[in-house]
């Protein structure tokens, strides 16, 4: 009885530590997280920091490419038991440079209260949650090869890179809202195969907005081909430029994020009316991308993301109209048409079921064969 106790204790800690350090890491999962239904909270938010302790190896600036792969490689064996989290952190945390933020650090040591939540989950969910995070990081392990100042290769290249990094999160998210909710299992076809783009339509705005900042790491995601389609040279960007050509490539890349939203919306339209805290998370992560990406459209000479931040304000107005209209489809549609209106609309392929490492895979696999046999990292002809 005392062992059991103990280990409750334990648990419950490392529960308590996760809400707390949550608001650290991230504002918008902050906000969002907290307004779906319990059971699904908690699991949610040890997604969200199994990816980032994932995410903060691949932004360290003092690591080498071959460090991050084997840390990533150490820490998926964290993950499925095969080494202790105790071990990871105590070698990772020292290695950490200023350039990683004081909370990204703290959550890093604190790995072992992460995995022990990640290991107190129902056994599907831990399936998911491993599943997702292998397929990230091998992604990732592939651009972090290749990243420089010169940007992607292409649109399709984008892709590939804003699935890794976010498309395969929204795959995940929906395997675990369709074992929460059998009516969303009945969806659960037509939701994956828009999953990747409410990914890569986060993902994108993300992008665009921290574009100077990201240069300032040495990094570009923005697409060579369609840009020098524009007349711009990705290489030579530099902040504050207000020549027709950028701003109309930049437009551009909007009007590519606002289609992706798009089908976001249709994703969260497939969401019951009754489940309204999975509503509200979806939502929210959608308005707040589509009301940066208007600050973006509406702003192209800007040098910093901080300059096309939403404000708390604005963020506070868009909850508000969207928590009274949750459950109304109609109301609803209003809403976005009204918020996007004014923004530029490219046209997208559609789904694209071959970018899909999930798809590919059985619900309890590890993500890599797919990566590695399914999806060709950087090798997929369009």
């Amino acid at each position: 009885m005392a062992e059991v106790l103990a280990a409750a204790s334990v648990t419950t800690e490392a529960d308590a530590y996760q809400g707390r350090v949550l608001g650290g890491v991230s504002r918008t999962f902050a906000l969002t997280i907290p307004q779906l239904p319990a059971d699904l909270r908690k699991v949610v938010t040890n997604a969200y920091l199994l990816c980032r302790i994932a995410d903060t190896v691949e932004d360290e600036p003092a690591l080498s490419a071959v460090q991050k792969t084997r840390l990533h490689e150490r820490f998926m064996a964290v993950l499925r038991g095969e080494e202790t989290a105790q071990s990871f952190a105590r070698q990772v945390t020292p290695l950490l440079s200023p350039a990683t933020s004081p909370d990204e650090r703290e959550l890093m040591a604190n790995t072992p209260l992460v995995v022990r939540c990640t290991h107190s989950l129902a056994a599907p969910q831990q399936q998911a949650l491993v599943k997702c995070v292998s397929i990230m990081c091998r992604g990732m392990g592939h651009y972090q090869d290749t990243s420089s100042l010169e940007g992607l290769a292409d649109l399709g290249e984008v892709d590939r890179y804003c699935y890794y990094v976010a498309g395969v999160v929204g795959e995940m998210l929906t395997e675990l809202f369709c074992q929460h909710s059998g009516d969303m299992h009945e969806k659960r076809a037509e939701m994956l195969a828009l999953a990747p783009s409410f990914g890569q339509g986060l993902q994108l705005t993300n992008i665009l907005k921290d574009l100077w900042d990201d240069r300032q790491r040495g990094v570009c995601w923005l697409p060579r081909r369609e840009f020098q389609e524009f007349g711009v040279d990705v290489s030579s960007l530099a902040p504050g430029r207000s020549d027709p050509e950028f701003a109309t490539a930049l437009r551009y890349m909007v009007g590519i994020a606002h289609a992706h939203l798009r089908n976001a919306f249709r994703y969260t339209l497939m969401v019951p009316a009754k489940e309204t805290g999975i509503r509200r998370f979806c939502l929210w992560a959608i308005g707040l991308a589509v009301l940066t990406l208007r600050r973006i459209n509406a702003r192209p000479t800007y040098c910093t993301g901080r300059q096309v931040k939403v404000s708390r304000r604005t963020v506070k107005t868009a909850i508000a109209s969207t928590r009274l209209a949750t459950r109304h489809d109609g109301m609803l549609k209003l809403l976005f048409s009204g918020a996007t209106r004014g923004l530029p609309l490219a046209p997208l392929a559609g789904p694209r079921p071959e970018l899909s490492a999930w798809a590919l895979e059985p619900a309890g696999g590890d993500g890599f064969s797919a990566a590695r046999d399914g999806v060709r990292l950087g090798n997929h002809e369009e």
